[in-house]
């Protein structure tokens, strides 16, 4: 046992976070707060309830920790891990900073849902246990970019593209799920994903300068080649 703790002790790093983070999150949600302000955009207006989208939502939650599980016990770059650790810490400490300055809330949940059905039923347990408080920006937006930065980024995942792909897939569908299922604002949404490519360029600045340079590099190449071409002409 204490050859195990010793051999992943790393991954302590995110787990004694997410006891504190946890505890910081179910003391913000008991506390009285006397005004919220309204999160609301007239596209938000636009995209219509839909239920099936409950689906993906819930697969957030395997897919957070599926893929820190990864990088604790599977990927041997530790550099790695601490990359994704700390992406995720500073995301969450920036939501529960503005959580507690900023109370917000949204009103756009149905009050009556369009269709009666199993999802629609796992969509009403979800409203129950869930307030619409505390929703700027949206974690589950950060989270899941912020994963899929990481497995993008990762040497080993290189080799598993099929694996990549579907986690790009997955984290679209996440990320219209908060939409859909009327969980978050489109305001929540762009918040989410500017502090995810603000985690990206911060935390993977070597991965976000090579996609920089990569189309430069491109034009040059293609420049050489058609010099080359017509040269031979």
């Amino acid at each position: 046992m204490l050859a195990f703790i010793k051999k992943y002790r790393h991954g302590l790093v995110i787990l004694s976070y997410s006891i504190i983070y946890l505890i910081l999150f179910w003391y913000l949600e008991q506390q009285p707060v006397h005004g919220y302000h309204v999160v609301h955009t007239v596209f938000d207006d636009m995209i219509p309830f839909c239920e099936f989208f409950i689906v993906p939502y819930l697969l957030w939650f395997p897919y957070m920790f599926a893929a820190v599980a990864y990088f604790i016990f599977f990927n041997k770059n530790k550099h790695e891990y601490y990359q994704l650790t700390f992406n995720l810490m500073l995301g969450m400490t920036i939501f529960l900073i503005v959580s507690y300055v900023y109370p917000n809330m949204q009103q756009l949940r149905p009050a009556v849902f369009p269709r009666e059905n199993l999802f629609t039923e796992v969509v009403r347990w979800l409203y129950r246990t869930d307030t619409p408080t505390n929703i700027l920006p949206s974690i589950h937006v950060f989270n899941s970019l912020a994963i899929h930065m990481s497995l993008a980024s990762c040497e080993s995942m290189r080799k598993h593209p099929v694996i990549r792909r579907c986690s790009l897939i997955l984290t679209v569908l996440i990320i219209l799920s908060t939409m859909f299922l009327k969980q978050h604002s489109v305001i929540d949404v762009c918040m989410g994903s500017t502090l995810a490519m603000f985690g990206y360029l911060f935390f993977y600045p070597e991965r976000s300068q090579d996609a920089s340079r990569k189309p430069v590099l491109e034009n040059i190449r293609n420049s050489r080649n058609t010099r080359t071409r017509n040269g031979s002409l």
